[in-house]
C-alpha cells in the first residue's frame, strides 16, 4: 500500500537551506536534517526569491517595515530602497512549478521567506508578527500546500505534522490527476479517516459526511471542498488524546480475535502511551503485529499506522 515511498516527492525549499551560498552576505544556512534525511524522500526544488528577483550576492540587507503604503520590504540602511514589488513580481512568475509541489520548507526570520514571526519594524521597534513577502504569496495562492520553517522542524510534533501532510498532499494530487468519482473519493477518505481523527474528531466526522454526499453529478465540486477541509484539519497538530482515541478505535477491530492476555497487553500499552511513558510507535507496532496475524480490510487500507517511510522515525519521538 505504501508504493509512493519508492518515489521522491517534490517539495520546494529556500536554497540556502541546501547549502547554496545565496544569503545577503554570500553565505548559506545548510540544514543537516534536511540534506541528510529528508532529501532521501523529498525531491527538493531550491529557490531564493531575493536572488531570482535580481538582487546581487552579496547585497544590502532588507527588512519588513510599516509604511504609509502598508508593510513593505525595504533596505535596512536605506528605507527608500523598496523591493516589495520586485519580490512579488518574481513570485508571480513561479506559479508553474509551485503548483506541482506537495510542500515547502522556508528559511525562518527571512523578510522574503519567513513563514511566521518575522520582524516588522516601526522606527526602531520590531514586532514579530510578520510573514515574508514570498512566503505570503505562496500561502495566499496555494493555501492547501503544507508549509514549514526549518527551525520549527526541530520540534518532533511539528516535524511529524509537516511530513504527514506532505505525504497526504502527494496522495491527494495523485487522486486529482484523474477524474474523481464518488467511489474513488470514498476510498481516499477511508484510507485517511483515522489520520484525520487523530487531528480533530469533529472535523473527521464532517469529512466523512462530505465524502458520502458525493454523487456522479457533484463529485468534482465535493472533492474540491473535501481537499480544502482535509488539509485544514491536518494543519492542526495531532494531540496525544486524539491518538489514544484512534488507537482504542483500532483496538476495537481486534476484540474478537485477541485472547485475554493480548487484550490486556494492548490496553496497557495504549495507557502507557497516554501517560507519556511510551512513544506512539510502541502501540502502533503492537497493533501492526496483531493485524498481520488477523488482517482487517479497513485497517489494511488505512495509512494511519504507516503514514510515511519508517526510516523517518518520527513516531519514535511523539
Amino acid at each position: 500500500m505504501m508504493k509512493e515511498h519508492a518515489h521522491k516527492i517534490r517539495v520546494g525549499i529556500s536554497s540556502c537551506l541546501l547549502g547554496e551560498e545565496v544569503r545577503f552576505d554570500g553565505g548559506h544556512k545548510s540544514n543537516a536534517y534536511i540534506r541528510k534525511t529528508l532529501s532521501h524522500y523529498f525531491e527538493f526544488v531550491p529557490f531564493c526569491p531575493e536572488v531570482e528577483s535580481g538582487m546581487s550576492i552579496p547585497r544590502p540587507t532588507i527588512q519588513l517595515r510599516y509604511t504609509d503604503r502598508g508593510v513593505r520590504c525595504v533596505g535596512v540602511k536605506d528605507h527608500s530602497i523598496d523591493v516589495t514589488d520586485q519580490l512579488l513580481g518574481c513570485a508571480e512568475q513561479q506559479r508553474h512549478w509551485l503548483s506541482g509541489l506537495c510542500g515547502y520548507i522556508l528559511k525562518k526570520d527571512s523578510p522574503s521567506c519567513g513563514m511566521t514571526r518575522v520582524k516588522i519594524y516601526r522606527e526602531d521597534h520590531a514586532d514579530r508578527v510578520g510573514t515574508g513577502i514570498f512566503a505570503q504569496f505562496v500561502k495566499d495562492n496555494f493555501p492547501l500546500m503544507p508549509m514549514e520553517e526549518e527551525g520549527r522542524l526541530g520540534d518532533p510534533r511539528l516535524r511529524e505534522n509537516f511530513i504527514q501532510r506532505v505525504y497526504v498532499m502527494y496522495r491527494w494530487k495523485l487522486l486529482c490527476a484523474e477524474p474523481i468519482t464518488p467511489s474513488r473519493l470514498t476510498i481516499f477518505h477511508s484510507q485517511h479517516k483515522l489520520i484525520a481523527m487523530s487531528h480533530d474528531q469533529n472535523e473527521a466526522r464532517e469529512l466523512g459526511r462530505l465524502a458520502a454526499s458525493a454523487v456522479k453529478g457533484n463529485a468534482q465540486e465535493i472533492a474540491g471542498q473535501y481537499g480544502t477541509d482535509l488539509m485544514r484539519c491536518l494543519k492542526k497538530t495531532a494531540s496525544r488524546g486524539n491518538h489514544v482515541n484512534v488507537l482504542q478505535h483500532i483496538q476495537g477491530y481486534l476484540k474478537k480475535s485477541l485472547d485475554a492476555d493480548d487484550k490486556a497487553e494492548l490496553t496497557e500499552t495504549i495507557e502507557r502511551y497516554r501517560l507519556g511513558l511510551l512513544p506512539l510507535i510502541v502501540p502502533i507496532t503492537l497493533l501492526r503485529h496483531h493485524f498481520r496475524r488477523q488482517p482487517d480490510p479497513f485497517i489494511g487500507q488505512s495509512y494511519y499506522m504507516s503514514p510515511y517511510p519508517e526510516e523517518l522515525t518520527v513516531l519514535n519521538e511523539i
